[in-house]
């Protein structure tokens, strides 16, 4: 086959399995490059080659292996870099594991990709951390949610011109990540873009409470499987099976017009939920309200964070369509469905061997 590769960084994970559904069923070759160390991420690589066959490739390697993502990066087109270590807790236990993923990692990709004769695109997903704890914005608390007390911020969200702030060692290696993959543009003239996400959620996400991009399916997971989860803000959430891969395809189609760009993605302003209104949620599709319990604030939390996407709206046309309530009950009957599959397995298995 002589069609071109696109190169999926943590292709396995929530983000990645999304968008490599997408292209492969659009006729793409996809490969995959992935450690497999996050737990349930297996499955999304199973469900992958199960539907797409031969138009997937995978390696099983890590980003800080310079050599391995030379070798991924061989005949490649495209490359969406979304391997990462993702949670602040983690970096704030090793930062040093944290720095090597996530900084170290990625300029292992921008390199590989500048090596080859003709580099191919880079996109990087950072996070809104980058814009540290927003302390100096002024809060109020009105019903269940912090708000901003100015009326541009509360209309439209965080844009782009908010000076960056890295906090926390996970905020300081996404941005270091993140000026990298800016500066490569400048630098050396390569195509490359910035996605500074907020809170992704979706179908094929098996995430903990130790990150704000999976609070939404951490929480509906406990729902479905009867457990505890903890919560620590007002956040816009967006649904990454539908609108944020959409973004991706816009910000490829249109990669070579905005390059060195860095773009908020998000839900918007029309699409803020804080967890309060999420367990609501939650309850009203469950019947009964998880078993949560309340920490502290941890270090780089933000009280509120809404991504202002006007940028790339007026750039690529792009914009978030699916509600926040509709998002959350679709996540929600995923996850009921593959709780119920688990359920059922252990069942078949004893029928077969003549238990009951």
């Amino acid at each position: 086959m002589n069609q071109p590769i696109t190169l999926i960084t943590g292709g396995a994970g929530f983000v990645g399995s999304n968008l490599a559904n997408r292209l492969l069923t659009m006729g793409r070759r996809v490969r995959i490059l992935d450690n497999l160390s996050r737990p349930g991420v297996e499955q999304n690589l199973q469900w992958l080659r199960q539907q797409h066959g031969d138009l997937l490739e995978f390696e099983r390697a890590d980003v800080r292996d310079a050599a391995a993502v030379s070798q991924a990066c061989a005949g490649v087109a495209q490359v969406f870099h979304f391997a990462a270590q993702v949670a602040v807790t983690t970096s704030l236990d090793n930062p040093q594991e944290d720095f090597a993923v996530n900084a170290l990692g990625t300029l292992n990709v921008l390199e590989a990709a500048r090596a080859r004769p003709v580099p191919p695109a880079v996109i990087l997903t950072s996070t809104n951390k980058v814009y540290g704890g927003l302390e100096d914005l002024q809060l109020s608390v009105q019903g269940q949610r912090y708000l901003p007390v100015d009326a541009g911020v509360l209309q439209r969200g965080i844009a782009e011109d908010r000076p960056l702030d890295f906090h926390s060692p996970y905020g300081c290696s996404k941005g270091t990540a993140d000026q990298y993959v800016a500066d490569y543009a400048r630098s050396y003239g390569m195509t490359t873009l910035v996605f500074r996400m907020s809170c992704i959620y979706g179908p094929r996400q098996f995430g903990t409470e130790d990150r704000a991009g999976s609070r939404t399916s951490s929480c509906a997971r406990c729902a479905a499987n009867a457990s505890r989860c903890t919560a620590t803000a007002c956040r816009c959430a967006t649904s990454c099976s539908s609108t944020t891969v959409e973004a991706f395809l816009l910000a490829e189609q249109h990669a070579p017009r905005l390059k060195g760009r860095a773009f908020n993605m998000g839900g918007g302003a029309a699409n803020t939920i804080s967890l309060i209104d999420l367990l609501d949620r939650i309850e009203q599709l469950h019947g009964e309200r998880p078993d949560v319990t309340f920490d502290a604030w941890r270090t780089g939390d933000q009280r509120y964070y809404v991504s202002d996407t006007a940028a790339f709206q007026r750039e690529t046309g792009w914009k978030a369509k699916v509600a926040s309530a509709d998002g959350i009950e679709r996540l929600y009957q995923w996850l009921a469905a593959q709780q119920g599959k688990r359920a059922a397995a252990p069942a078949a298995q004893r029928l077969a061997a003549g238990v009951h």
